[in-house]
């Protein structure tokens, strides 16, 4: 079947309406028509950066819709329910990692939704920014938010639960003190999330004009980052941070904000190398990780945390043809905090 979609025939090329291949229904298989698919800046690497982006480039992997058919095999689903498809479509199934519900550490390398090998026409698959997809049962998601929160629920499925994964891996919660580095796409969902875990969140953000969004998002305490004596108050006070910025930076800047035994989890894939740990921290204990969304079963966990707490992203809306303006306005930090699309424009 073919239908509707946006995508960027090379990387130099502005985005331009087309027609893309979508599977035959198979007996497992669930297919969605799109209302809405949140932009992330992997969309913009992907669509314009990667070397190895096959073209044309279809993106989207923060997709919010309505199930029209399923697989005469299908039970988690059925026609009518509102549903999501996050960052992969597919993994082996049979790998440690997939057995114990991390498909996202899948050891074949789990099929992302966009731009990844699948047997499926045309050799790789097309994201989210297109008017329907055919998705194994498996990797589709329920989403009980109410109706006029869908479009702002899109970016949890990228944001959300990297930063909702992160956290619970750590025993985020009550009584603790966490910290969440950069108040962006992904650090202000993680702001509300960590509060709903009932920590108490200290944002640090680089920008003095985003002290009361942040206190507004929730958090305790807002630190300034380039504020050297307000940073060396926090010294030894927090139990775990979730630093989101991509920008290669001194990493010691946040470890020694951390208590004896503290974790700093890295989400952000950095632009240029961080400058490395001083040895220092192997004298406070102190770790340094790294996370990478969640499994099925994690994100399902995390889609239910946030409805049942009200949580969703701040979003501002695009029309398709309004993509490249969104990719070049992302690439200056200049949203707040996320763009989604609305598919009834493709």
């Amino acid at each position: 079947m073919t239908t509707s979609a946006y995508g960027a025939p090379a990387a130099d090329k502005p985005f331009e309406p087309m027609q893309i291949d979508r599977r035959d229904l198979g007996p497992e298989d669930v297919h969605i028509d799109i209302a809405y698919c949140g932009l992330c800046h992997t969309d913009l690497h992907c669509a314009r950066d990667w070397p190895t982006t096959r073209y044309p480039c279809v993106p989207g992997h923060e997709i919010v819709g309505t199930v029209t058919a399923v697989g005469d095999a299908v039970t988690r689903h059925a026609v009518g329910d509102v549903v999501g498809v996050g960052c992969m479509v597919d993994s082996c199934r049979s790998c440690d990692p997939c057995r114990e519900e991390e498909e996202q550490f899948c050891a074949a390398g789990s099929t992302q939704t966009y731009n990844s090998p699948t047997a499926d026409a045309p050799g790789y698959t097309m994201g989210g920014y297109a008017k329907a997809i055919v998705v194994d049962q498996h990797f589709v998601l329920k989403i009980t938010h109410d109706a006029k929160d869908l479009a702002a629920v899109s970016p949890l499925l990228c944001a959300g639960i990297t930063t909702y994964s992160a956290l619970k891996y750590h025993g985020v919660g009550p009584g603790m003190r966490v910290g969440i580095v950069g108040i962006g796409g992904v650090g202000h969902v993680g702001v509300r999330i960590a509060r709903a875990l009932g920590a108490h969140v200290v944002a640090f953000t680089t920008s003095a004009s985003k002290q009361g969004d942040a206190l507004d998002l929730g958090a305790h305490e807002v630190v300034v980052s380039r504020d050297a004596d307000a940073m060396a108050a926090c010294a030894d006070s927090l139990d775990f941070i979730v630093n989101t910025v991509a920008a290669g930076h001194s990493l010691d800047t946040y470890l020694s904000l951390l208590k004896r035994g503290g974790a700093m989890a890295l989400l952000g894939v950095p632009n240029s190398p961080h400058e490395p740990p001083n040895p220092r921290i192997l004298f406070r204990r102190r770790s340094l990780t790294g996370s990478l969304i969640g499994g099925i079963a994690e994100t399902q966990e995390m889609l239910d945390f946030c409805a049942e707490h009200g949580i969703v992203a701040d979003i501002e809306m695009v029309a398709a043809d309004q993509i490249d303006t969104a990719y070049e306005r992302m690439a200056k930090g200049d949203v707040k905090y996320r763009f989604v699309l609305d598919t009834a424009t493709i």
